[in-house]
Order: structure tokens, then sequence, then C-alpha cells
């Protein structure tokens, strides 16, 4: 079974979360022989934290909780608060879980963080654009390694910028293997395009629709 650790802070930008939470919790495009997986929200406490849009979320555990393995993935939104001395933690279980290849996904101002404590120092990655690191990062040293790309995968590492939750969620699923080549493309043309002719594309990869 692989645990997915969605770590939430107040300020976290719900818009980038979006598209990855509902798909790997509703399972609605799942292929047949998909990897069991556990969603866990995780916090630093384990007090309620507010979004920027303002919605309210009770985690599910600790940064403690979570289990360095590699069946085990990292999410880390993008929020207004990660410059917070509170956050430096789950930076540090970020750096454990990416020295034994675990995956760990990043997106917006947490690429910021990850950035600030050198975590793309060495490894491919990008942000919010040309400069934005160097803005809100003052120990970066990545610039080598920076793609002006919405979405990049180094290896175990996915990054992108706030307006790319799409494509990084691609990512993450193609990542965790859930669903098969053609539904994970369909599902991307769709909701990248908003052409209907992608969904009843997508309807026609699902395993229900080819049954013999």
């Amino acid at each position: 079974m692989k645990t997915i650790y969605i770590y939430v802070l107040d300020t976290l930008a719900d818009w980038e979360l979006g598209h990855v939470t509902s798909e790997l919790n509703s399972r609605r495009f799942f292929k047949k022989d998909a990897p069991t997986l556990s969603i866990k929200t995780i916090s630093y406490s384990l007090e309620p934290i507010t979004t920027m849009g303002g919605m309210t979320i009770v985690p599910d555990g600790l940064i403690d909780d979570i289990l360095v393995s590699d069946s085990s993935m990292l999410v880390l939104p993008g929020a207004d608060t990660w410059s917070d001395p509170k956050h430096e933690a789950i930076l540090l279980k970020a750096d454990e879980l990416l020295s034994i290849n675990a995956t760990v996904a990043a997106i917006c101002g947490a690429t910021a963080a990850l950035a600030n404590v050198g975590l793309l120092d060495t490894r491919l990655h990008t942000s919010n654009g040309s400069g934005f690191l160097e803005m809100f990062s003052p120990h970066y040293k990545g610039q080598y390694f920076y793609r002006d790309q919405p979405s990049v995968i180094d290896t175990n590492l996915i990054t992108a910028g706030s307006t790319n939750g799409l494509l990084w969620a691609k990512q993450i699923i193609e990542q965790l293997g859930v669903f098969q080549s053609d539904t994970l493309e369909s599902w991307y043309k769709y909701f990248s395009t908003g052409d209907a002719n992608y969904f009843f594309e997508l309807m026609q990869t699902l395993p229900s629709n080819n049954e013999d």
C-alpha cells in the first residue's frame, strides 16, 4: 500500500491541490489493478488550519507520523506562510524521503521552502518563474538546475509553478501508477482543453467500458 501524506498549513492554496486530492480520493478513473492508496493530511500540530479560500482542514496526523519509506509520497502545496520556522520539521522530513528515493511533490511556495534549505541545489526543478526562488529563498543555489517549464520531474522530485496544478497532478498520478496511460492522457486533454470529445474518449478508456 502506498501512503500519500499531504502537508496542510494556514493559507494553503486550495486550487493547487484540487485535481490531486479529488482523483486520488475518489478513484473514479483508477485502473483495475491500481495499488491501494492511503491519503492522510498531516501538519505541525493537530489544530485546524485555514486555507486561502477560507476552508477549514483538521489534520489527520503529525509530521512524526510520516513513515519514511519508498512507499510514501509527500505532497507540499503552496501557501503564504512557508517562511514560518514551524515548517522546518516538514522540510527535514522531505529531505529524508528524497534521500531514500521516496517521492516529494512541491508546488508554488513549497518550492521556495525546499530551495531555501538546499533541496533544489542539485536536482532539476521549476517554480513560479525565473527569479522567484532568488526573491523568496535567500539560500538558494540551484540556478543551474532550474528549468523554465510548467512542471518538472527529476526522478522522485516533482515541482511546479502555482498556475500549473493540473500538469503537476498528472505527473503525480503517473508516478503513482494508478491510471492506465491512455486514461491519463485523455483525462489531461479533457481538463486542459475543456473539449467534450476528450471526455467521451476518457470514458472509453475505463475498465468498465472495456470488458468482454
